[in-house]
């Protein structure tokens, strides 16, 4: 009576469904990850705009006119009354990355914004860079500042 040996390890078609397995694993975790650049240029859009929204309310309530410009390094509120406390606008505030870059769209040739003391602004638009990624916030005048959806 011969005994047969038996064959151990892996056939090829059990490696074959491991090697898929693992590859739609991978694939389903680098879709699902976010690229780092596109969210801290959304966070930073995300910030601006709460920020202008908080200058433009104090604006209506101080009754004076508020202006926000962009600086080499970040951005300041120009003409809110000086507050104590941690929530206040006053000053420079740095973009969250040093990368960042503004520019105001519109109103066309503008290098601020003014965002009061009326109820009803002009229509704003307000770019921000960083590298090649772009973000555009604004307002009709009307409704909240806003991050606005991509145009082709």
């Amino acid at each position: 009576m011969k005994c047969r040996a038996h064959a151990h390890g892996f056939t090829l078609l059990e490696l074959m469904v491991v090697l898929v397995i693992v590859a739609f694993a991978t694939a389903g975790v680098s879709l699902a990850l976010r690229d780092d650049g596109a969210t801290r240029l959304e966070r930073e859009g995300l910030r601006l705009t709460a920020m202008l929204e908080s200058a433009r309310a104090q604006s209506r309530t101080s009754g004076l006119p508020v202006v926000w410009r962009s600086l080499p390094q970040g951005f300041e509120f120009i003409g809110l009354p000086t507050q104590a406390g941690t929530g206040s606008l006053t000053g420079p505030r740095p973009w969250l990355s040093q990368d960042t870059q503004a520019q105001v769209l519109q109103p066309p040739g503008a290098q601020t914004l003014v965002l009061g003391p009326e109820p009803l602004i002009a229509a704003q638009r307000l770019m921000l860079v960083q590298g090649e990624r772009r973000i555009t916030l604004g307002t009709d005048g009307l409704s909240p500042f806003a991050v606005l959806a991509a145009t082709p």
